[in-house]
């Protein structure tokens, strides 16, 4: 068996043709990632494979014993490969292997569970590959959902379910008690709501995972959150704030007091916003504490504080304890009561920077909701720096991205936000990279609101939130939906993901 070795060639070979499931079957998942290749197409009895270094003798000696047929290795990036490794090797027959290996009961009625069993190699083993599948899959949460005949595996993924796979109905209550060992949960109890978390470490990184279940008809239903260690670590340059307005925002982080607050639904990424904001800040020259529910990830240097509401610790009593600990920057997970807002409020104006997230459609209802809150508006206007409203779109994917022509109603829509006209616009066909959505990944789109001193004045003066809302706009700044379309013009997402993520701001 001999190999060739062609000319380095652009793209890669990865970036222009997809990982075929003939070439795939020859070289297991283990080899690929020990000699870091990516096995591709076969060409005229020849099997082409990307490698992050193609001149290793030794490697592709390896691999074309292992394939039995001649190798040609083009080169490709260290990160394609793991890439194309995680999206095109899966375990999904491994997991049905071990699952047909255990000794499931007849009967799915019985709450029981043999305790050997719930140890059992093949359980344990079925329950690490569904966590390693939704971690290369880069699946935020994971759902176990009982049904009459089968429990259904579901991943989110960029913000969407998808249902992979499926497994027997039996394998409910073994699988369950399973992750409830690992969160050390009680598994006797099937009929009250249970939370806890533990940590996996995969082939490639450490996650946190988060559990919650909760009794249905059909048996205990959970939902795992997985956070990953590495998501802490990001820039606000990776979040997707257009470049003035990461100016704009960076400056409002450089101001030594007054309060900054990040507003969204639900899964909008305010809590990633919140700590690539705390990730900009000096922290050898200032005091940081937290005081979060729950603490998702840990950072060095920074005091971080979990509420705890049986021992009596929630936010505004946590808060109230942290203004007297001598701190700089103080960040609170969300403010959800009136009494947490008059004690933020406070603090910004007693000379510390207070960074905060609170459920709102748009940086205009914030005011709204603090003012709901009781806090008075002259208070409002002197403590509050900005807000910053955001959500997440997805991106297109990269490797089946194409122009295309778009209905009419999304073309309206980039017209009236950008003021031009535009006939095709960047818009993924679907592919394998991307599980034939047409989109891979996701990102932020942002409306950040500063409280210059015409927008104070009219605070104080008890001005109505259209009126403020048009003199932002006038003073410059850009709507979720603008900044939305702005993604669309440089070719990161789609009119229908603005227009069905930020529509309730407008």
């Amino acid at each position: 068996m001999t190999m060739t070795l062609p000319e380095q060639s652009q793209p890669s070979l990865l970036q222009k043709q997809f990982p075929t499931p003939e070439a795939i079957r020859l070289i297991p998942e283990a080899l690929a990632r020990k000699y870091n290749a990516m096995p591709v197409a076969i060409k005229g009895g020849t099997l082409q494979i990307a490698m992050a270094n193609p001149a290793d003798l030794f490697a592709t000696e390896a691999l074309a014993a292992q394939s039995r047929m001649r190798v040609e290795p083009h080169r490709a990036s260290r990160k394609e490969i793991r890439e194309a490794i995680d999206r095109n090797y899966r375990a999904y027959a491994e997991i049905e292997k071990q699952v047909s290996s255990i000794s499931l009961p007849k009967s799915t009625d019985d709450e029981t569970v043999n305790p050997d069993t719930i140890t059992d190699a093949p359980v344990a083993q079925a329950f690490a590959l569904i966590i390693e599948e939704a971690v290369k899959a880069r699946a935020s949460d994971v759902h176990f959902q009982p049904q009459e005949d089968k429990l259904q595996i579901r991943f989110r993924i960029d913000g969407t379910l998808q249902s992979p796979m499926s497994l027997p109905a039996a394998m409910t209550t073994p699988l369950i008690s399973r992750m409830k060992i690992l969160a050390n949960m009680n598994i006797a109890d099937h009929h009250h709501t249970q939370d806890g978390q533990f940590s996996y470490k995969t082939k490639e990184r450490k996650v946190d995972v988060r559990v919650g279940t909760i009794p249905t008809v059909c048996g205990e239903m959970a939902v795992l959150r997985l956070l990953d260690k590495s998501q802490s670590n990001l820039d606000l340059s990776e979040l997707g704030f257009l470049p003035d307005m990461m100016k704009k925002y960076k400056k409002m982080l450089d101001i030594p007091y007054g309060m900054i607050l990040v507003s969204g639904p639900t899964g909008a990424g305010k809590t990633t916003t919140l700590y690539a904001s705390i990730n900009c800040i000096n922290h050898t020259e200032k005091n940081v504490i937290t005081i979060e529910d729950p603490v998702e990830y840990r950072f060095k240097d920074i005091n971080q504080i979990q509420v705890n509401t049986r021992a009596g610790l929630d936010f505004s009593t946590g808060l109230r304890a942290i203004l007297r600990l001598d701190p700089d920057v103080i960040l609170v997970g969300e403010i959800r009561d009136a009494e947490t807002a008059k004690i933020a409020i406070q603090g910004a104006l007693t000379g510390h920077l207070v960074l905060s997230s609170i459920h709102a459609n748009d940086a205009f209802t914030v005011v709204s909701r603090l003012l709901d809150l009781g806090i008075e508006p002259f208070l409002v206007s002197s403590a509050l720096i900005g807000v910053v409203a955001q959500r997440m779109v997805r991106r297109v994917c990269p490797f089946c991205a194409r122009p295309a022509t778009l209905p009419l109603v999304e073309r309206m829509a980039y017209a009236k936000e950008t003021g031009e006209e535009q006939s095709e616009f960047s818009h993924g066909s679907g592919c394998q990279a991307c599980t034939d959505t047409g989109y891979q990944g996701r990102t932020g789109i942002f409306e950040l609101l500063h409280i210059n001193d015409e927008i104070r004045a009219m605070l104080i003066n008890g001005a109505d939130i259209a009126d403020i809302r048009a003199k932002a706009i006038e003073s410059g700044m850009v709507s979720l939906m603008k900044d939305g379309m702005f993604k669309v013009r440089a070719g990161i997402t789609t009119p229908s993901e603005v227009l069905r993520n930020a529509h309730l701001a407008e």
